[in-house]
């Protein structure tokens, strides 16, 4: 399991409308082949920067998989005109959060840190 993190900046006077939006072509996202959930949340300090955290079963699935879709492309137009910058996209890798009740030595989320 892989996460996806979009770093999704919005115009400030467009927040409203786009989460609208993204409601709107959510479910484009929730069909795509090793989907597994998301999280869109707006930055605390900086509102208009969206954090879309998704969960996908592999790398593959993502990219090429959805990405290289037409529901991707569909899903992408209808938020491209509330972005005020190019999204910043990255993976990580997805190990269990840890729960804090033992001994972490992997690092404060459960992944091995070198």
């Amino acid at each position: 399991m892989i996460y996806e993190i979009a770093l999704l900046p919005v115009h400030k006077e467009q927040i409203e409308p786009f989460k609208r939006a993204f409601a709107e072509v959510a479910p484009l996202l929730r069909r795509a082949k090793g989907y597994g959930g998301h999280m869109l949340a707006p930055g605390i300090e900086t509102p208009e920067r969206f954090n879309l955290i998704v969960r996908w079963a592999s790398l593959e699935d993502h990219t090429p998989g959805f990405e290289a879709s037409e529901d991707h492309r569909v899903f992408m137009l209808g938020l491209e005109e509330y972005f005020s910058e190019e999204p910043t996209v990255y993976h990580i890798e997805g190990a269990a959060f840890s729960t804090g009740e033992d001994d972490d030595q992997n690092g404060s989320f459960g992944v091995s840190v070198p």
